[in-house]
């Protein structure tokens, strides 16, 4: 078993949680509640990691995030 970081965002224009997990092609959803979004991020994720099935390994390393600021 592997855990993997997602990146969450509220979308207020669609009111939907949106979800990506960083270096997983194809691995993002939405939904209307946090614990929606979970269960689709796993579903999506397993089904993105079949094809990588043995080869774990080549994918890209999600690192963290960065804090920038900036004067806006």
């Amino acid at each position: 078993m592997r855990a993997f970081s997602a990146y969450v965002e509220w979308d207020p224009e669609s009111a939907l949680y949106v979800g990506i997990v960083p270096g997983i092609p194809g691995a993002h959803t939405q939904a209307a509640t946090l614990d929606e979004l979970q269960k689709n991020l796993k579903e999506v994720l397993e089904l993105c990691l079949e094809e990588y099935k043995g080869r774990l390994d080549e994918l890209p390393r999600f690192v963290g995030l960065l804090q920038i600021e900036v004067v806006a």
